[in-house]
């Protein structure tokens, strides 16, 4: 005969036999035990961690005003440098701004870019994907050929045309990119909800008598946030690089704004003389987009049933 419990730790026990007992660990133990085993997420998840971290404080830990030009300072190499200064770790750009100081306000454009453009995608791309995954037909078919035109322009050249046309500033590369990176989440949600929607529980709602939005929010949603969540990372480390792209043609956050991709078209000019221009610019997108995209992966293979030990 088998009895279970709970012990004071939250274990699920169970007895075989007398004398016999058998701890079994809950799902958010298993999951945490996953994640502490998991380098990519601890990894990714400290670097992007200390990425906000620079960006919430910037007022405090940057040394120098971003917008202040100092031009008998300009294009000062950074410490590892000779003719360097400690007052400038990093050095200055070519209109004697301090280079750290811009680089750490140059987080708080990009994140919110990133996490701007992924929040308008998601909102467009999972509420097109729920609608079709769940009542299909017609609606599933206009969705299906919403996705296929979208997957037929390429975003990069489309946002050129439409930041050409409109004009450039943060608000509109925000828009423009929300607007443009929502496919996945619709695929992801469509696929998604269409497997859940046969499911037992959502019988059960249907027959209770739920309404159709309670049944999609209350009972479909939530079973689909770990792949709602992984699909954002992604969304959010595309973001940042479209940003950085858009910047570096000149189509995107215009000057004197510190984006990172933006300091990275400036230094272009001077890359043979000053390569630390866009190295070190470069290596912030680099950290960025890696450790989101980490930091999603992780997400993934903690969460995944199949990953469970």
């Amino acid at each position: 005969m088998t009895q279970t419990g709970m012990n004071p730790q939250g274990m699920v026990t169970g007895a075989l036999g007398a004398g016999q007992g058998v701890v079994f660990p809950t799902p958010g133990q298993m999951m945490r035990r996953r994640a502490y085993r998991h380098y990519g997420f601890i990894f990714g998840g400290v670097i992007l961690v200390l990425i906000l971290a620079m960006a919430l404080l910037a007022p405090w830990i940057a040394p120098h005003d971003p917008y202040y030009q100092d031009l008998e300072r300009r294009l000062m190499p950074p410490i590892w440098q000779s003719n360097s200064t400690w007052n400038h770790p990093l050095g200055t750009d070519n209109l004697g701004r301090d280079y750290l100081s811009r680089l750490i306000y140059g987080a708080r454009i990009s994140l919110l870019i990133g996490l701007s453009a992924m929040f308008l995608s998601g909102l467009f791309g999972s509420s097109l994907g729920l609608i079709a995954g769940y009542f299909g037909g017609r609606i599933d078919m206009m969705v299906t050929f919403l996705i296929t035109v979208r997957l037929a322009l390429p975003v990069i050249l489309v946002a050129l045309a439409v930041v050409a046309l409109i004009g450039s500033s943060l608000k509109v590369v925000i828009l423009v990119l929300g607007l443009l990176i929502w496919e996945r989440f619709a695929v992801v949600m469509r696929s998604s909800t269409q497997q859940l929607r046969s499911m037992d529980y959502v019988s059960a709602a249907k027959a209770t008598g739920c309404s159709t939005p309670r049944i999609l929010l209350a009972e479909i949603l939530p079973n689909l946030m770990n792949n709602l969540i992984v699909v954002a990372t992604l969304e959010m480390a595309r973001a940042v690089l479209l940003e950085a792209a858009l910047s570096f043609l000149g189509m995107g956050v215009q000057p004197p704004l510190p984006s990172w991709g933006l300091m990275v078209s400036e230094g272009k000019e001077f890359m043979f003389f000053n390569p630390y221009l866009i190295t070190i610019p470069g290596i912030a997108i680099f950290l960025l987009v890696l450790s989101v995209n980490l930091l999603g992966d992780g997400i993934r293979d903690i969460t995944a049933p199949e990953s469970s030990t």
